[in-house]
């Protein structure tokens, strides 16, 4: 009896076969491809925000569908296809997988179609063995107990999360979601003693909602304007969490919302648009942004 695909295998043969229809020139609706593949819409605009990492995407501003550059179309092979892929579904996954290996999957002609920047990632060699044993007790749906930060704290362990560069164990603990960053977990200890649980349908649900890691905090909106000089870029993908478009004036300028549980997940973004971004609602937000703007150049004067 075959074994049943993976997560990453089943990603990659999603990635792979989304780009063919891309690389022949179709345009592709994201309901659609839900719809085909039998997942939700979310996850696919996570794989269009992952192609569009990597290749030239447009989106339609009428159809919202997806559809690749002109330029690039017909120019991809069926092994460049598989390789993209792959390296797409897997390369974060596994702290095995390092760049020599990477390079022996990229073959010639793939290294000079694609091209990965500005992506740096902590070395995870350093607690591999954390990382077998989490994937276990997740598997087995097994209690653990961590030495986190000094303390001893029995959890109930979901998901292995790579979030901003970072890998964060998502698990339960006196009934609260929470993640815990794998390089400071101490120990684990796996013990016969600590029960077995079983999935809670709410927190899978809310694992597979949520885009960032900040389980702890109410979701809250913020709404944003977009000067027309980088408005583009906000209209081809989504740079904000569960960003929407709720208005292009005359001039160009968009006004967005997104959905954020913590300042962390916005303030970095922000910071990386000025000076085309701007806060506008809660207006306090923006104020503490410019205040911690104001006191950085004080002090590097």
């Amino acid at each position: 009896m075959k074994d049943k695909p993976s997560t990453h295998e089943r990603l990659a043969e999603r990635l792979a076969r989304i780009l063919t229809k891309l690389n022949v020139g179709h345009q592709l609706s994201v309901q659609q491809l839900a719809l085909e593949f039998r997942v939700s819409s979310r996850t696919i605009e996570r794989d269009f925000d992952r192609l569009n990492s990597y290749l030239p995407l447009i989106q339609d501003t009428k159809t919202k569908k997806f559809y690749l550059d002109s330029s690039y179309l017909g120019r991809f092979k069926l092994q460049d296809i598989q390789n993209f892929a792959q390296l797409s579904g897997i390369q974060d996954l596994y702290p095995s997988l390092d760049m020599s290996f990477l390079r022996e999957l990229f073959d010639n002609r793939a290294n000079l179609v694609f091209s990965a920047k500005g992506y740096n990632f902590e070395d995870t060699t350093q607690y591999a063995e954390h990382f077998k044993v989490l994937t276990a007790s997740i598997q087995k749906r097994q209690q653990i107990a961590l030495f986190y930060r000094g303390q001893m704290r029995v959890v109930k362990p979901y998901r292995l999360i790579h979030h901003m560069g970072n890998w964060y164990l998502a698990a339960v603990r006196k009934q609260e979601l929470r993640v815990y960053r794998l390089g400071r977990i101490e120990k684990i200890i796996r013990s016969h003693r600590l029960s077995r649980f079983e999935h809670d349908q709410a927190v899978l649900q809310q694992l597979k909602d949520e885009d960032g890691i900040w389980f702890q905090h109410e979701k809250q909106e913020v709404i944003l304007s977009v000067q027309p000089e980088a408005a583009i870029y906000f209209k081809q993908r989504r740079i904000f969490p569960e960003q929407v478009i709720l208005n292009e004036s005359e001039t160009g300028e968009l006004l967005i919302s997104c959905q954020i549980r913590h300042q962390k997940e916005l303030n970095p973004l922000v910071r990386y648009w000025i000076p085309y971004v701007k806060i506008v609602k809660p207006a306090h937000l923006q104020q503490e942004l410019d205040d911690s703007l104001h006191g950085y150049l004080k002090c590097a004067q």
